[in-house]
């Protein structure tokens, strides 16, 4: 089982990796979700997720997920053949924590140097994109 820290990490690129190691059959546990990085311009990122929350209905979807956990899951989710059975057995070894419960708190922490950031400009933390587009915490 590996516990990732995801302080400071850009979200596409830890999701791949994240996904990667889910396909070899790893169990892993994200912390600190809420801590991760998108890059990209600020307000052209409140606007992309406000329009993927408000399409759908509320009766048949499609469900947007509007917390941190939530949108890293889904991110990693969309980076599986989750509609297989070997992607859904895959997807269920993966585990999203917004903090740090604890169970995971005196465990170490394995870093992932493939999801750092390189020169971002710019950039958003997940918890402030979730706060404009309808997460209370």
């Amino acid at each position: 089982m590996k516990v990732i820290d995801a302080t400071g990490l850009v979200l596409g690129r830890l999701a791949s990796t994240v996904a990667k190691s889910l396909l070899k059959g790893d169990k892993i546990v994200i912390v600190n979700a809420e801590k991760c990085i998108i890059s990209g311009d600020r307000q052209y990122l409140i606007n992309k997720y406000l329009k993927r929350v408000g399409r759908g209905s509320k009766t048949k979807g499609p469900y947007y997920p509007k917390r941190p956990d939530g949108i890293l899951r889904r991110a990693i989710r969309g980076m599986l053949p989750y509609k297989r059975e070997r992607g859904r057995k895959a997807f269920r070894n993966l585990e999203v924590y917004i903090g740090v419960p604890d169970e995971y708190a005196n465990i170490e922490k394995t870093q992932i140097s493939e999801a750092k950031p390189r020169n971002l400009r710019k950039y958003m933390v997940l918890e402030d994109l979730c706060k404009h587009i309808g997460w209370y915490s």
